[in-house]
């Protein structure tokens, strides 16, 4: 199942809306982080910043075939290894990852399926404790370039509820990710999700 109105643009311009290592930087992405996960890894904007980044593996997922190929491709052009791409319905079936096997999970613009809750569990599922959810979505705001329609996009204090109730723990601050974008870092709480 397809995020709502997730189609993409062309490469170049799509990379053109992110300040890739910025927002890398202010979520925290570094070598202390081992093994990772991103839902949604398009064209490989953020898929090989981060597995650049981390000390790690990288598992990644995509539904789209022709995003996979292109993040792929693009992936062993630039010789980076230690990504595991995968073709999976992630909001349908969930990563196929173990129980609390991951330090950090990178939910970057894909915020908005019909049931945000379910996605949010499985990242709680995946994550060790004490592990990092990092979040960016488009800011509310008709005269973004992209993002999906105002009734679907959610707001920062949506997704800071919705992975409240998801079991972790409280954002210390919204962050400001221009042009176009917020985000958030959130750390999963030792017990169970609700």
């Amino acid at each position: 199942m397809k995020v709502r109105e997730s189609g993409m643009p062309e490469q170049d311009i799509w990379d053109a809306f992110f300040d890739v290592e910025l927002i890398l930087d202010k979520l925290q992405l570094d070598a202390t982080i081992s093994d990772a996960a991103e839902f949604g890894c398009g064209y490989g904007t953020f898929t090989l910043p981060a597995a650049r980044r981390i000390s790690g593996t990288l598992h990644t997922f995509d539904l789209d075939a022709a995003m996979f190929a292109a993040a792929s491709e693009n992936a062993a052009d630039a010789g980076v290894e230690n990504i595991n791409f995968q073709i999976r319905d992630f909001v349908a079936d969930g990563t196929g990852l173990a129980d609390e096997s991951i330090d950090y999970v990178m939910l970057f613009n894909i915020l908005h399926p019909e049931d945000p809750q379910e996605l949010l569990l499985e990242v709680h599922r995946i994550l060790r404790p004490g592990g990092l959810l990092g979040i960016i979505h488009w800011i509310h705001d008709d005269k973004t370039p992209r993002g999906p329609p105002m009734d679907v996009r959610p707001q920062p204090e949506q997704c800071h509820a919705w992975a409240i109730k998801a079991g972790f723990t409280p954002a210390i601050e919204i962050l400001d990710l221009p042009p176009y974008h917020y985000g958030m870092i959130m750390r999963r709480e030792q017990g169970v999700a609700s």
